[in-house]
């Protein structure tokens, strides 16, 4: 059914109107220098661990805290109690379940901070666990710092060795996000368990009866066993191993650690690296005022908002990563003002990469190139950034147009000495793919690996296909095959770093339709016909991070963001007047406030699947106008003038 001329006409009114509020809100927020920065932020686990850095760093004398940590240790305990569920866990999204490792770190803050353990909020958290499996289903990275202060048994902990440095390359086949937390972390571990208050123990988290040993899923004849046996092997060579290897290992830790810090704030520019590298420099005997060690702590916290309304810490900063996406929404619009594009544009220029970094080490001859998704991460610059950054800067002209033609011509040939094998790409890395590493006994945060996927391979076709790179180019053909060969059987695409099925959909179909495919394609239909059948009574789209555990699309409450997503997907696949693409336009519509900005209570990006999640608080504003000013061009209308 299709949707009648005048309610057309009467949409698009209302459609254009929403358009200016929405980037009248935007252009409000974009900062002196040029840049969009929204909060990023996540669940209670950040400010659980950060009650652990202090036990490390500034431990309670006779079990009394100093005055400046103990104020911040209540406003950790107060900033994660509010977050409790009704059965006492915490969840790791919001709306979500509770989870055994968010309620498990919980626990162990809260009981650090001195809240009784009679506390009817904490009995009702000891018996969640309990129910949960207990300490012995916590994830091993929750293992590891519990065993950190000798509340987890060291031998059922998994071991992250330095040695690891002294095998050539394997810790570039590990994820970059992984390799940057598991150096500190291996210099860390090394060092021994640290006291805690005389008494203190978690023994009332174990269940019964429930063996502590790392459970072997895979049979004897599995990496699983090869890696429980090393796993041994590593402990015992702890003990009676040659000294003079590990200070050998410890040293190639350090110094690469130390290498990573520069040019960046802080190691790999999020928080549970840059946390370990704090602990870490603690370990290696540098003292709290040598400049590694100031500058270290205060990278880390940085990440902190506290202004007297809030106490929270963002994982990592999103400057360019938000900055792109509003540069593109609003230049779709056709209705953002030069100078605000231009300084935007210097601003993210400023923020190309031009130092080699790990991704190197698989392409030793490339120009460097690209940018990251923070203020400054020079080491890791991202290939979502970079294709999202090129669209930004196909709408934002720098005042200095030889250096932007320069950027981007580095960027492009970048990205394209970046894909992989298989056609697709990755976040950080190419051919980051060796799977059996998944079974080392510290790969349950399920994101051990930087395979090709589909959202981000969507994106990189379109931004190559908006500079001219056509369809029978060979690297625009493999990528093409790759989405061709990773559609769901429903139609939909995976996405690993946006929640989830609705997100892998909408940017593959904007990179196949950028490249050419037809929207009479079996593939394309199928998807767009996925969309309209998943969508919400209210017009809205929403799906819940249970997708990634379910591995299928679970339905949500309707978000603005998704909404967008759903919408430009559904555009992307030729649908420009059905009557549910005319529902979902409402529905930004209707929910938009008075202030052009939207409401969005839930989790729509993803860190770690199943593990960690995020709430980035500019998507529900960026996205929803990227998709009505993409709506008012396929219907030929809207691009005004904002001046």
């Amino acid at each position: 059914m299709r949707s009648s001329a005048p309610v057309a006409d009467t949409l698009a009114n209302a459609c254009q109107r929403s358009i200016e509020r929405a980037a009248h809100a935007l252009l409000d927020a974009q900062k002196p220098e040029g840049y969009w920065w929204g909060d990023l932020t996540a669940d209670t686990t950040l400010e659980s661990d950060y009650v652990l850095l202090q036990l490390w760093m500034h431990p309670p004398n006779n079990g009394v805290w100093n005055p400046p940590t103990r104020e911040l240790i209540n406003k950790c305990t107060r900033a994660i109690m509010e977050r409790q569920n009704e059965d006492g866990g915490f969840w790791i999204y919001p709306g979500g379940p509770s989870d055994i490792s968010a309620s498990v770190k919980a626990y162990f803050a809260l009981k650090l901070a001195g809240i009784p353990v009679a506390d009817e909020r904490m009995t009702r958290l000891r018996d969640c666990i309990l129910s949960l499996g207990g300490m012995q289903k916590a994830n091993s990275y929750v293992k590891i710092n519990c065993s950190l202060f000798n509340v987890y048994p060291r031998e059922y902990a998994p071991t992250v060795p330095p040695e690891l440095m002294l095998f050539g390359n394997v810790i570039y086949e590990m994820s970059s996000w992984t390799r940057a937390i598991v150096i500190p972390l291996s210099i860390v571990q090394s060092s021994g368990p640290r006291p805690v208050p005389t008494g203190f123990n978690l023994d009332e988290l174990f269940v019964p009866g429930v063996p502590l040993a790392f459970p072997n899923n895979e049979g004897f004849f599995s990496w699983r066993n090869f890696f429980l046996t090393a796993d041994k092997v590593f402990k015992r060579w702890q003990r009676f191993g040659l000294s003079s290897v590990r200070q050998k290992a410890l040293k190639k830790a350090e110094q690469w650690m130390l290498d990573h810090t520069k040019h960046s704030e802080g190691l790999g520019a999020i928080y549970p690296s840059m946390m370990y590298v704090v602990m870490a420099l603690d370990c290696l005997g540098y003292p709290k005022d040598h400049p590694e060690a100031i500058e270290a702590e205060k990278q880390f916290n940085n990440l902190l908002v506290d202004d007297g309304e809030r106490f929270f810490f963002q994982p990592c900063f999103s400057p360019v990563w938000d900055s792109a996406i509003v540069a593109f929404a609003l230049g779709e619009a056709g209705i953002a003002p030069e100078p605000a594009m231009a300084q935007c544009a210097d601003w993210m220029l400023s923020k190309e990469v031009r130092r080699k970094g790990d991704w190197s080490v698989k392409r030793p001859n490339v120009e460097p190139g690209g940018w990251y998704f923070e203020f400054a991460n020079e080491f890791y610059p991202d290939i979502d950034d970079t294709a999202m950054v090129l669209l930004g800067l196909q709408h934002a002209q720098s005042r200095n147009t030889v250096a932007q033609q320069a950027a981007v011509r580095r960027a492009i040939d970048w990205l394209l000495a970046m894909q992989g094998a298989d056609g697709g790409f990755a976040a950080f890395d190419v051919d980051n793919c060796w799977n059996f590493l998944n079974s080392v006994p510290f790969a349950d945060h399920n994101a051990m690996l930087d395979p090709s996927c589909p959202d981000i391979t969507g994106r990189v076709l379109e931004a190559l296909s908006v500079y001219g790179m056509k369809g029978n180019h060979p690297a625009i053909r493999k990528a093409v095959n790759y989405l061709l060969r990773t559609q769901e059987a429903d139609g939909s695409w995976y996405g690993r770093w946006g929640v989830d099925y609705i997100y892998g959909t909408f940017l593959a179909l904007r990179g196949l339709r950028a490249a050419g495919e037809s929207d009479r394609e079996a593939h394309i239909l199928r998807a767009g016909e996925w969309l309209r059948s998943i969508q919400n009574a209210d017009g809205g789209w929403g799906e819940s991070c249970e997708s990634y555990a379910q591995h299928s699309y679970v339905n949500g409450l309707s978000t603005a963001s998704q909404t967008a997503w759903a919408i430009l997907g559904l555009i992307a696949s030729g649908d420009t007047d059905s009557i549910s693409l005319q529902k979902g336009v409402e529905y930004l519509i209707d929910t938009q406030r008075a202030n052009g900005r939207w409401d969005e209570a839930w989790a729509t990006g993803t860190g770690f699947p199943r593990v960690f999640y995020l709430a980035y608080h500019l998507y529900r504003d960026s996205f929803p106008l990227l998709a009505l000013a993409t709506y008012m061009k396929s219907r030929g209308q809207g691009r005004g003038d904002l001046a």
